[in-house]
């Protein structure tokens, strides 16, 4: 599918800038525009194909959904409509207020919360292309189940008088999508989606694409396997403390981790690093803030960090 763009990659390393083939310039630079435009090309599909599915699932769909189900199918469902809508954290949070405000339980909704940045769509397919359907399927599975446990305790923990700074009465309007949309507007929606989405995401898969081709073309072999190999009992809290400060779009940092992975470092560890980044990320710490107390933050953020250590040590464990 990818060999024209292997080809203009090669095409633009080794006969426009005329580096060579074996340096480690060339490796970097190849890797750079040859990752580039396929990640792009994926970005692009991916995110339409997505967009048409959410203009049949909007929000208020999903509280129907969920409002339905008792409290345990409440967390399943809850953390699985996380999975299959493609909200981002900044979109996720309006929608896990309306939750509290249509009455769903506390708990449950931070199933959803946890699930919706964490087993991003577009990473899922993008893990299944570069490391198969082992690994996506290991991905999605430990991340619904970080969702569910996560929302569970919090619902134990009784925790509702931790929330703050927003009226609890008042509703959230939805966007008019649904079954009865004509198909023509559902391919402006995705069409304006796709774009706003790729404008805001850009440079992040940029310099995540950079990142990765640096360490692609200059770093040693080895050099990583030895301080971050699946042996070393540090690398997996290491790379989730790492993770938490950064910011950046699942799509943005898959090629981070596939660099990381070519260069020894064991893939539950480089995971681990993926999960802190999109669902633990300082950005959503300072968001939830404005609606949620401190203790309450580190409870959430206390509870997630656990399970995505512990997905990070199961990961290196079963790949052995």
């Amino acid at each position: 599918m990818f060999k024209p763009v292997q080809l203009f990659a090669d095409w633009v390393t080794y006969g426009v800038f005329g580096l060579g083939r074996d340096t480690l310039a060339g490796g970097a630079v190849n890797f750079f525009v040859f990752d580039t435009i396929k990640i792009f090309i994926l970005l692009a599909a991916i995110i339409y194909a997505v967009s048409i599915m959410r203009t049949f699932l909007p929000p208020s769909r999903v509280r129907e959904i969920i409002l339905k189900k008792s409290r345990f199918s409440g967390h399943l469902w809850a953390a699985a409509l996380g999975i299959v809508t493609p909200f981002c954290t900044c979109s996720a949070i309006p929608l896990f207020l309306g939750f509290i405000q249509t009455g769903i339980p506390l708990g449950v909704t931070f199933s959803f919360l946890v699930a919706s940045p964490m087993i991003n769509e577009v990473a899922l397919i993008m893990l299944f292309g570069m490391f198969g359907v082992k690994i996506a399927a290991l991905y999605a599975v430990s991340g619904f189940i970080i969702a569910v446990v996560a929302g569970l305790l919090i619902g134990r923990l009784r925790l509702e008088g931790l929330l703050e700074g927003f009226d609890q009465t008042k509703r959230v309007q939805n966007a008019v999508l649904g079954a009865d949309m004509p198909w023509a507007e559902r391919r402006d929606y995705a069409k304006d989606y796709t774009l706003d989405i790729l404008k805001k995401v850009w440079p992040y898969v940029l310099i995540g694409i950079g990142i990765g081709a640096w360490i692609h073309g200059y770093v040693p072999q080895d050099l990583l396997a030895r301080y971050a190999g699946a042996d070393k009992w540090y690398a997996v809290p290491l790379a989730t403390l790492v993770g938490i400060p950064l910011y950046s779009n699942a799509a943005g940092i898959i090629p981070l981790v596939s660099a990381l992975t070519e260069k020894g470092v064991a893939l539950g560890t480089t995971l681990a690093f993926m999960m802190a980044v999109t669902g633990l990320s300082l950005p959503e710490f300072m968001i939830l803030r404005r609606v949620m107390k401190m203790k309450l933050l580190f409870i959430f953020f206390g509870i997630v960090g656990a399970g995505i250590m512990f997905t990070g040590f199961l990961f290196n464990f079963v790949m052995r």
